[in-house]
């Protein structure tokens, strides 16, 4: 599973020219999701990206995770994230789950997400979404469940 954590002012998600998703403060979240995939997974991916502190404090330090600073989130799917560009020009995204496994773990994490924060808005699975934003910093950070469970089993030995 992979999280692009954009920290934002504003964003928002249109389908057909008509907005579905939109925050102020707070996150844009790109999600892919792979075939190898599971709630537990999901579960970490979550955890970690509230226990971000990336927003800074009175004293202009990157310390405050998204509760302190009553933002919001907005969770985007985006399965090209698996892309596999190793060969030819072409992308191949045999990587990426199948659209409904994946969907049903998106719909989790959006789920896991609403019982932490208040606001939490959403794209729509498989659509062709249009995303605007505004990153503040610019500010990007790159989630990788691979790097997560293993960081996480090298501290449990």
């Amino acid at each position: 599973m992979k999280f692009v954590v954009q920290r934002v002012t504003q964003a928002s998600v249109t389908v057909d020219k008509k907005i579905v998703g939109q925050i102020g403060k707070g996150f844009l979240v790109l999600i892919g999701i792979s075939a190898t995939d599971t709630c537990e997974i999901a579960d970490k991916m979550v955890k970690k990206l509230i226990g971000l502190r990336i927003f800074e404090d009175e004293n202009d330090k990157i310390n405050l995770d998204i509760h302190s600073v009553n933002g919001q989130l907005l969770l985007v799917s985006q399965f090209t994230l698996y892309a596999d560009c190793k060969k030819g020009n072409r992308p191949s995204f045999v990587n990426a789950g199948a659209p409904e496994m994946a969907n049903a773990l998106y719909q989790y994490i959006i789920e896991k997400c609403r019982q932490e924060i208040s606001v939490v808005q959403e794209g729509v699975f498989g659509a062709d979404m249009k995303v605007q934003l505004l990153n503040d910093g610019p500010f990007t950070i790159i989630l990788d469940s691979a790097e997560i469970l293993k960081n996480q089993k090298d501290a449990d030995n």
